[in-house]
């Protein structure tokens, strides 16, 4: 099967995940508020940002054998795939241990993270962490499998699996919440499916690669696994900054304001991270694809095809950042009411981000493919540095948690900056003027429409109602979808994505 009908049967399984995540994720959280404190809310978001710390300890190893792993599957290697294979296991094995023995280090300085805890007592909070702990330790025992699965160009194998034990877990929780109330038996739940998930997934993808059980095994070459190791340390300090980046908000809400608010910020980030894992599934399924063209295709080719997959990217996450800043706040008071309210400025910093990340994301996604982890593997080191020292600086003033995402916004713009021009000048051979023209075009446009949506929301939602919401909605798809078709209509990337979808609809 070619790169392009194996992206496009990613991402149509991909879709059909979100569609039902996010709806069961939606469904759980209205049951969720209407059974549990606030403060368990937060607690469930704190320790999920923990966890996503103590996941550090992968340091990269996943990303780096990942990339190894393009060449050998796309020239059909079994022997050289079972070698990668093995040293993948053996570092998961390590790696497992070293997040339990970090995570069980952690515990005894849990209270000091958790501010304003309500009736949750130390004992509580402490066991709660220790399940979410055993999630994430058992992870590993089989997450070195899919890298093969993901390597052929097969993520909607994992999709699939994910997506309907997600489905199962949130059923057994909503009845367990409504009849119960137990936040025990609703966590312990989620840690039983997820395990039967994984003794699952051992043995279906046991039985799909057989030859992964064979015990001859050849070792990789000095120079192989050299390879492998010097773009893991590499990736150590990506992995590092970015953790310091991107996890620590949660942690940082919770110890200097309350853990409640953390929270009332979750509850945005669900509906956030619903659209942008939708959003995202589009430019994750590609990842393998790019690989598979990187190792097959001209620069020519891969520079082309980057401007494409970057343009689209502009369109998509203007598109849904235009809608957040106009819609999510009204969203969230007709879902959960007043009570669950950010500051407007707050939501602002948070979708600021969201847009560039989106722009990150593009430029990320194609270095993972390439291999580009070494020029700047000091650059999240600094970002997670910068982030941490302006938000934690800025959450004790006025500002609040404002300060809080001013801090995200500037470390993340660092990378928006470094990493087009080290791409452009490792893969293209080019200066990376063209991008940032690209840049601040997209930009202009995509305020433009913002100006104009604003305009007529503050005059249409003064009334608030579902109908109106869903009127806005429109409103907004059409004006900033004709803008774009008009100004970007005639561009090569427009011209080679049509192309693409007039060819789907005439199949």
């Amino acid at each position: 099967m070619g790169r392009v009908s194996s992206a496009k049967r990613n991402i149509a399984f991909g879709y059909i995940g979100q569609v039902a995540t996010a709806f069961m994720s939606f469904v759980l959280r209205t049951v969720f508020l209407m059974h549990f404190t606030e403060q368990l809310l937060g607690v469930n978001s704190l320790y999920s940002n923990i966890l996503s710390l103590l996941n550090m300890a992968e340091l990269g190893i996943g990303t780096a054998l990942n990339f190894s792993l393009y060449g050998p599957v796309a020239r059909g290697e079994k022997e050289k795939i079972k070698s990668y294979m093995q040293l993948y296991r053996q570092a998961y094995m390590v790696i497992a241990c070293v997040v339990a023995g970090v995570g069980l280090l952690l515990s005894p300085f849990l209270k000091y993270l958790i501010r304003n805890p309500g009736d949750n007592s130390i004992r509580d909070l402490t066991i709660y962490y220790f399940i979410f702990l055993f999630n994430t330790v058992s992870s590993y025992f089989v997450a070195y499998k899919y890298s093969l699965i993901n390597a052929e160009q097969k993520n909607y194998i994992q999709t699939n699996i994910n997506t309907i034990t997600k489905v199962i877990t949130v059923f057994i929780q909503i009845f367990i919440i409504i009849f119960t109330e137990n936040f025990y038996l609703y966590l312990l739940t989620d840690a039983a499916v997820q395990l039967i998930q994984k003794i699952f997934v051992s043995g279906y993808l046991n039985r799909m690669y057989p030859y992964l059980k064979e015990r001859n095994v050849q070792k990789l070459s000095k120079e192989e696994s050299d390879k492998v190791w010097t773009k893991t340390k590499a990736l150590v300090f990506h992995k590092v900054g970015d953790v310091a980046r991107l996890q620590t908000d949660a942690l940082i809400i919770s110890s200097f304001i309350e853990v409640a608010m953390a929270g009332v910020v979750d509850n945005y980030n669900l509906v956030i991270n619903s659209v942008a894992n939708f959003v995202n599934i589009i430019f994750n399924s590609v990842i393998s694809s790019f690989g598979n063209l990187i190792a097959t295709e001209s620069r020519e080719r891969q520079f082309s095809m980057f401007k494409v997959y970057r343009f689209f990217a502009s369109w998509i996450y203007g598109y849904s950042c235009v809608g957040f800043m106009v819609l999510l706040t009204p969203l969230i008071r007709l879902l959960w009411g007043d009570a669950w309210i950010l500051t407007q400025t707050a939501v602002y910093c948070i979708l600021i981000d969201y847009y560039f990340k989106g722009d990150r994301i593009v430029l990320s996604n194609y270095k993972t493919a390439a291999g580009v982890f070494e020029p700047d593997k000091y650059l999240a080191i600094i970002q997670g540095a910068v982030n941490l020292v302006i938000s934690i600086w800025l959450v004790q003033t006025p500002l609040g948690i404002t300060g809080v995402y001013i801090g995200t916004i500037v470390s993340g713009l660092i990378a928006n900056i470094t990493k087009p021009i080290i791409i452009y000048g490792t893969c293209f051979d080019k200066k990376a003027y063209g991008y940032f023209a690209d840049t601040l075009k997209y930009l202009c446009s995509m305020l433009a429409v913002l100006l104009t949506c604003q305009f007529v929301s503050d005059r249409l939602l003064t009334e608030l109602s579902f109908g109106r919401f869903i009127l806005m909605a429109v409103i907004i798809t059409v004006v900033f979808n004709g803008l774009y078709l008009a100004l970007y209509g005639r561009s090569e990337e427009f011209k080679y994505l049509s192309g693409k979808i007039r060819e789907k609809i005439g199949k």
